[in-house]
């Protein structure tokens, strides 16, 4: 029986997170602590069987026609490519994305797009080395570039960049980076940073918030909104130079868009989040490997959706972030 996720509010979600791992080759300040994190154990984790299982139920049964695979990093999952492919054979109107820090994606874009990906969002946030080094804790700068321009080379269109500025970090270098996506054709979009990450670093009150970030760009860019609507998109878009192309910011602190929201996430140890800041979850690895139906996973799955918050609270100066950090929730 097909059923939709609708929540008490009358929002649907059509649009799967899936994260894959947990694990990163990076260990960015606002994500992960510089020693990294307890890993979920493999056993907790959902192999590549359950996960297919649980995207055809998701498609077949709950409406879901939009699907991206986060982690984590989704590229140091062996079984990706299987995934995708899988999904394409069996569901190939379904759209299907990857973000990714791109690290090893010059060796895998190929494969990822004969198996059926179609699109790409790269975590960039400085086109410096040494910023980078610093903010990652990795010198991995060249490796993501090089990731990013096969993924372009492949045929991933487009390609999407995706920006955190940091206090005293990077925060100045939202102008080059807009160069650097403009440039090569790359669409850039900004975002606040969130409160997610495992150390706790972020500060309401020092948070470079989507205003400044339009401010900076204005002093360098002429930008005017653009007239396309927004839909459930969380970015804002603005015409650089009059067009064609864009840059987004996505404010999810200063200016939250719950209300249009259409998603709903799978952890990699399978447990469903109607919310990326959901102070609970509900658990569907144990319902399916105790033999539940497709029917009862379906059921299941529905219920947690119908229970999401009208909104997820994070303008709120009472707001209390998530147990699990970014990295083990999925991007």
């Amino acid at each position: 029986m097909r059923k939709q996720l609708i929540d008490r509010y009358g929002r649907v979600a059509r649009d799967l997170r899936v994260s894959l791992t947990d694990k990163c080759n990076l260990r960015c300040q606002y994500c992960m602590p510089a020693d990294g994190l307890h890993w979920i154990p493999k056993p907790e984790i959902l192999t590549d069987d359950e996960v297919k299982h649980l995207l055809n139920l998701a498609v077949d049964r709950l409406g879901i026609n939009q699907i991206r695979f986060t982690g984590g990093e989704p590229l140091l999952r062996p079984g990706l490519t299987s995934i995708i492919a899988d999904m394409a054979e069996r569901h190939p109107t379904v759209e299907m994305s990857l973000t990714t820090n791109a690290i090893g994606l010059d060796k895998t874009a190929p494969a990822l797009v004969e198996a059926g990906l179609k699109r790409i969002n790269v975590s960039l946030d400085t086109v410096d080395r040494d910023t980078f080094t610093k903010l990652a804790r990795r010198d991995r700068l060249q490796d993501t570039l090089t990731g990013i321009h096969a993924a372009a080379e492949a045929g991933l269109d487009p390609v999407k960049i995706n920006t955190v500025l940091m206090p005293d970090i990077n925060d100045a270098e939202a102008p080059d980076l807009l160069r650097f996506a403009l440039h090569h054709g790359y669409e850039l979009r900004f975002i606040e940073q969130m409160p997610l990450d495992a150390d706790g670093i972020w500060k309401r009150d020092t948070m470079i918030t989507a205003a400044d970030i339009l401010n900076r760009l204005q002093q360098e860019f002429d930008l005017t909104p653009a007239t396309e609507p927004r839909g459930s998109a969380p970015a804002e878009k603005w015409l650089v130079n009059g067009g064609p192309a864009t840059v987004g910011i996505i404010g999810t602190v200063t200016r939250p868009f719950c209300g249009d929201c259409d998603r709903t996430r799978l952890t990699a140890d399978g447990q469903i989040r109607n919310c990326l800041f959901a102070q609970g979850e509900t658990d569907l690895r144990d319902a399916l490997r105790a033999g539940h139906t497709d029917d009862e996973l379906a059921d299941i799955w529905a219920q947690a959706m119908w229970g999401k918050a009208a909104g997820a609270g994070i303008d709120d100066p009472s707001f209390l972030k998530p147990a699990r950090p970014m990295s083990a929730i999925g991007g």
